[in-house]
């Protein structure tokens, strides 16, 4: 089977208008509406192939617009009077999901009629349902809720006429290939079908040799993975250090909004409270969080009613908010793929962006990789000193003075100022000042520059009070390979659980992870010891599961089938009740 290839350099000069991509009058009215100009390079080469039927695989980065690739040609061409699903989106996470429904309904904005329908996990099913019922024409969704729907027959593809595959890469890492075949399975043969992933490993391959008839292949070519207008620094810091470091980044740094990103869903909200008590607008979001909450909170950080939001990888997964300007990996991630995930949150639609991580003097080594994977040079600037938090802070205090003398109500203050003076003989300077105290109050306008944290080095770190990176997990194992246990001093117990699923249904670790981190909320570091045995596995994970997680994980499916996930009750001594049964036993 040949292929048509288009490349496209991600940094060229586009000089295809929208108007030469063959798009109804009204979509493009709503692209003048919404302050588009030029189509991106891979809208250039998708848009015209999929108005003419073909079927593509894009190959592009998250940012490059491929979202509006896919979604125009097939708004062009819905035929709003069917009311079956003509269109069905996958993504691999529920935020793409509601990403991807909001760009739809963008373009969509004059087209009278058309119904685009989110499908994801965590949501309850009597919303999807009551809009199925009345009739949609474009379902994205989550691979498992898709598949639960299909299960259950409340969703009709017999009609369906595209398919998008949207980060598949992702989708397949997350364990997701087999319910993605049987999907596609299930769906009518004549389908027109547009692939998108970052890269083109194996089975993306093979999944485009069998259910794509003779695609036009488009590659986005980028000089690096990661935006080239984003600026990557590290600061080496020891762990109890990162909170002051993290305050003092805040306060000297120039930004619109930042994300922070922490590894475990316990830090998020930790570090929120801390940074709210130090008086910034910060939030959390995990997967403990739930779906209303998170999207609340999202829109205030769009709206600009929060400046920080505190997350992990898997929360983050598809955030677009062009308001963050700085992204701050408060732990380092432990692979090269999370990296270039969370820094692209920022630099967006050509904006510049920043990128600070913190480095432990023991996760020095992971720079290099970083380094080599994203072909970025990452710069090692110091901890802000307390003579540039000061700096800044009467810097913002001259601005503030600044911008009330050009207040209309200063007259009625220089009144009561003027009377103060006059009445009690006092210098107006001291009034000022006063009236400065008053309003400080008791918190302490600079900070004493003796009380300048020690710089961290190699023998300080191993012998600290706080150890925690030594025993940090890996929030993102090697793809196929097993998670590892969560360390010795982990707060939390584990416990074993049984999921019926096994060898015979070809289940691997990575699907069972990516399964139970995405529908259940889990972190990749809340697994231990995988056991795959020929009918059913075994996983560790905490001991005290939260009731959402096991709502979720009820209707959860690996290779279509439930995972019925229960408890394991350990195996006592008949001679002593203590005493387990030593790990590896087998009954």
């Amino acid at each position: 089977m040949s292929h048509d290839i288009a490349e496209a350099p991600a940094d060229s000069t586009n000089q295809t208008t929208f108007p030469d991509l063959g798009l109804g009058d009204r979509l493009l009215r709503t692209l003048r509406d919404v302050g588009y100009e030029t189509p991106s390079p891979i809208q250039a080469e998708t848009i015209p192939a999929l108005l003419d039927g073909r079927d593509v695989v894009g190959l592009a980065q998250t940012g490059t617009g491929k979202t509006a690739a896919f979604a125009l040609p097939i708004l062009d061409r819905l035929d709003l009077k069917q009311k079956a699903p003509q269109a069905l989106v996958l993504a691999p996470t529920r935020e793409l999901a509601l990403q991807v429904c909001e760009a739809f309904q963008k373009y969509a904005a004059r087209l009278t009629g058309v119904h685009v329908l989110p499908v994801y996990g965590g949501q309850g099913y009597g919303v999807q349902l009551s809009a199925l019922a009345r009739g949609v024409h474009v379902v994205v969704g989550t691979p498992g809720r898709i598949m639960d729907h299909l299960e259950k027959g409340t969703l009709d593809l017999t009609q369906l006429r595209f398919l998008v595959l949207d980060e598949a890469d992702e989708m397949l890492n997350m364990g997701f290939a087999e319910d993605v075949e049987t999907i596609l399975a299930d769906t009518p043969s004549d389908k027109q079908v547009a692939l998108f992933s970052a890269t083109m490993p194996g089975p993306i391959r093979k999944l485009s040799k069998k259910y794509l008839n003779d695609p036009v292949e488009v590659r986005v070519v980028g000089k690096t993975q990661t935006a080239a207008n984003v600026r990557h620094r590290y600061v080496v810091v020891s762990y109890p250090q990162k909170v002051e470091a993290l305050t003092r980044i805040l306060e000297v740094e120039n930004f619109e909004a930042m994300i922070v990103f922490v590894r475990t869903k316990n830090e998020t909200e930790t570090l929120a409270e801390k940074l709210q008590a130090r008086g910034f607008s910060a939030a959390a979001i995990n997967g403990d969080v739930a779906q209303a909450q998170r999207e609340r909170t999202i829109g205030h950080l769009k709206s600009g009613k929060l400046d920080v939001l505190v997350a992990t990888d898997v929360a983050a997964r598809g955030l677009d908010v062009e308001r963050i300007s700085h992204v701050v990996n408060f732990d380092i991630p432990l692979d090269t793929e999370s990296y270039v995930h969370r820094v692209g949150r920022t630099g967006r639609a050509g904006r510049s962006g920043d990128a600070i991580s913190f480095v432990t003097p023991r996760e020095r080594r992971l720079l290099g990789a970083i380094e080599k994977a994203t072909r970025q040079t990452l710069t090692p600037v110091p901890m802000p000193t307390a003579e540039d938090v000061n700096a800044t802070r009467l810097s913002r205090f001259d601005d503030a003075i600044t911008s009330a003398l050009d207040s209309e109500r200063l007259d009625f203050f220089r009144e009561v100022v003027a009377h103060y003076v006059n009445e009690y003989d006092v210098p107006e300077v001291d009034v000022a000042a006063a009236l400065a105290l008053q309003l400080q109050g008791e918190e302490p306008m600079l900070i004493d520059p003796k009380r300048e944290p020690v710089a961290p080095d190699a023998r300080s770190e191993r012998g600290g009070k706080d150890r925690r990176d030594r025993y940090d997990s890996d929030d993102r194992p090697e793809r196929g390979g097993r998670p590892q246990r969560e360390a010795r001093g982990s707060e939390a117990p584990m416990a074993t659980y049984r999921l019926a699923v096994g060898k015979r249904h070809r289940v691997e670790p990575r699907q069972i992870v990516g399964a139970l981190a995405n529908e259940g909320g889990l972190r990749r570091a809340d697994f231990g010891h995988i056991d795959i045995r020929p009918d059913h596995s075994l996983v560790e994970l905490p001991a005290h599961l939260p009731q959402h997680v096991w709502d979720a994980l009820r209707t959860t499916r690996i290779s279509g089938k439930l995972i019925e996930l229960s408890p394991v009750q350990p195996r006592r001594r008949p001679d002593d009740g203590n005493k387990p049964y030593r790990k590896g036993r087998r009954s």
